[in-house]
């Protein structure tokens, strides 16, 4: 079967952990196809995510690599059976690569942990908070490609709503609660949105005020995905020039910290939920 030409984010990461372990049993490439009974070359692609493995050769190349995590082992045996293309896959001649990344992490996320300064969390936006939201960002742009981007960003929401829901863990300043997008009567029915998905077990928000002495983390709102195991967790964050998404250890770690930092100045959920009924009162 010949190399894939545009590996999946997962494809990729299953191919970088590989790689991670065999380079901390310190073993060559060589040795390994070796083992597999392959050429040399077939490395190269397996771990960049260019070519398939099977959930049994993944065991067989933990055991050549002394790993002994079974755990992790098992994770990785599990994206190694991944088969089928999600909803995702349908935009992807329509939307950047990194957007279709991110909705596949989303979906196979055990957990979801973010912070937002001046937006409402993606996944507990409404439609026409959506709609308003891109069709300010994007003047220019055709009503059906608008309307493309709020297919997705609905497409995403699916996972806090499903059969299995993923668990949402969410803080929110109060300016992302306050900003207008749209009209009143939209801003209004988001706020109550966000109060009716609520009620969901699997959805917690909690809220920073204005007035919160000695928070000074406005520049860091960010998406954190747990994983299976903590070693394939994500973070993902928007910058001026498209999102990022980043899991070396060392990052994941100060984005942890950084995470349980915030959360200390947000209010308790029981307390959030009142000052977001109030301020949808007085919008």
């Amino acid at each position: 079967m010949p190399p894939r030409s545009t590996p999946t984010a997962r494809q990729r990461r299953l191919g970088s952990e590989l790689r991670k372990m065999r380079l901390a049993a310190g073993l060559t490439t060589e040795s390994t196809a070796k083992l597999l009974g392959v050429p040399r070359t077939n490395l190269p692609n397996m771990e960049s995510g260019r070519s398939g493995i099977s959930p049994d050769r993944v065991r067989v190349l933990a055991g050549h690599y002394g790993c002994t995590d079974m755990r992790w082992v098992d994770a990785l045996a599990a994206m190694a059976s991944e088969r089928g293309k999600g909803w995702w896959e349908s935009y992807r001649d329509e939307l950047p690569e990194l957007a279709l990344d991110l909705a596949e992490y989303e979906h196979h996320a055990t957990g979801h942990r973010s912070f937002e300064v001046v937006h409402i969390p993606g996944l507990l936006q409404t439609e026409d908070h959506i709609r308003a939201m891109f069709s300010y960002a994007y003047p220019t742009r055709k009503s059906s490609e608008i309307e493309n981007l709020v297919s997705f960003r609905m497409g995403r929401r699916t996972v806090i709503e499903r059969e299995v829901p993923v668990e949402f863990d969410t803080i929110v300043h109060e300016a992302a609660l306050r900003i207008k997008v749209g009209s009143r009567k939209t801003t209004r029915a988001q706020l109550r949105h966000i109060l009716a998905m609520t009620e969901r077990s699997n959805v917690t928000v909690r809220v920073i005020p204005f007035d919160t002495e000695g928070f000074a983390g406005a520049g860091s709102a960010m998406l954190y995905l747990a994983a299976a195991v903590p070693q394939l967790d994500t973070v993902q964050f928007d910058t001026a020039h498209g999102s990022i998404i980043l899991d070396d250890d060392a990052q994941l770690r100060r984005y942890q910290d950084r995470l349980t930092k915030i959360a200390r100045s947000a209010l308790a959920p029981r307390e959030s939920l009142d000052m977001i009924h109030r301020i949808a009162e007085e919008t």
